[in-house]
């Protein structure tokens, strides 16, 4: 048996509700984006789920915010050269 868990996978027959954040809250959550697409839902089940783990088992659940950490570094730095190659191709035109 294998020792990770798995995330529930949505069931598109669910309920979809909305939810009231500040803004300040919205921009947070933002930043612990993985990847452009993934949606609030998303990041707030991986947040539950890390905190969860971290209650049971603390240094997996470092492992686990640390790899989320590299995960959004290495998207961070490939937008950044995106952004730069496009500037650069405009300037030569």
């Amino acid at each position: 048996m294998s020792s990770k868990k798995k995330i529930r996978k949505k069931d598109p027959a669910e309920k979809i509700t909305t939810m009231k954040v500040l803004e300040e809250t919205k921009l947070r959550l933002e930043k612990l984006r993985e990847h452009k697409r993934e949606s609030y839902d998303d990041i707030l089940r991986k947040m539950l789920y890390v905190l969860n783990l971290v209650r049971e088992e603390p240094e997996k659940g470092r492992k686990v915010l640390e790899r989320v950490s590299e995960l959004r570094n290495r998207w961070l730095e490939e937008e950044a050269r995106q952004k730069q190659a496009k500037e650069e191709e405009l300037g030569r035109d």
